[in-house]
């Protein structure tokens, strides 16, 4: 049993109040567990200047801060620009894997910004910004009449390996403590968009022990998925 007296293949409690503010064209403040977030897909009329004249569609970006009190101890805001490192890492993250929802010859000329800013931060801030982002996205293709340039939809779920378990969506305090850290992202087709993983401790991961963490990643995307799914008709 874990500490919050979850089942290993059990997330964490999940809110989604869509539509949470009303400027942009999709807006969704996400809270899994203790960690909230806030989503929002903004539209600008134009290409980035870097497009090739001659590629026809569109293209969807994304941002991802921190805000200094989403953490227990103030996260100074970032010296150079609007994020740090590690912001820069995971927002790259978080394109390639909205990207992957999208057709997007079918979304242009037009640039969808999707910016994710953590609010509350215990564990898994990254896979949640993905699965939040994808309902602001969804709602921002509708805006512009471009729902037909959404394929599918995308979600991701943290996997950590702690004492030799793997354990589905961890916290913090899980995450801190895990042997192995795995994020996993993908598509309802079943199709894996991102994989990151690391052995923390040094002892390494063996192929089956990596293939459950795998297996139970999608089975938490799946649950996501459909959390998505559901949010989306309302």
């Amino acid at each position: 049993m874990r500490h919050d007296g979850r089942a290993f293949d059990a997330l964490r409690p999940i809110k989604i109040q869509r539509r949470f503010t009303a400027t942009p064209a999709g807006s969704v403040l996400w809270s899994q567990g203790k960690t909230v977030l806030l989503a929002t897909a903004s539209v600008t009329p134009e290409v980035p200047k870097w497009f090739p004249p001659t590629r026809a569609g569109g293209w969807v970006t994304a941002e991802y801060l921190m805000l200094p009190s989403s953490t227990p101890q103030r996260k100074p805001w970032p010296n150079v620009g609007h994020t740090d490192s590690r912001g820069t890492e995971i927002q790259r993250l978080i394109g390639r894997s909205l990207r992957a929802a999208v057709d997007l010859s079918k979304i242009g000329p037009n640039t969808i910004a999707l910016d994710c800013q953590v609010l509350q931060a215990d564990g898994g801030t990254r896979t949640a910004s993905i699965c939040a982002a994808f309902i602001a996205l969804a709602d921002a293709l509708a805006a512009i009449n471009a729902k037909a340039g959404l394929t599918q939809a995308t979600a991701a779920v943290s996997v950590g390996l702690l004492n030799g378990e793997p354990l589905l969506d961890l916290d913090y305090a899980e995450d801190s403590k895990a042997d192995v850290d795995l994020n996993v992202a993908m598509t309802a087709s079943g199709k894996f968009v991102e994989i990151q993983g690391s052995a923390e401790n040094g002892g390494g991961i063996s192929h089956a022990q990596l293939g459950q963490m795998l297996d139970l990643g999608a089975a938490g995307c799946r649950k996501l998925l459909e959390l998505q799914a559901e949010c989306l008709v309302k």
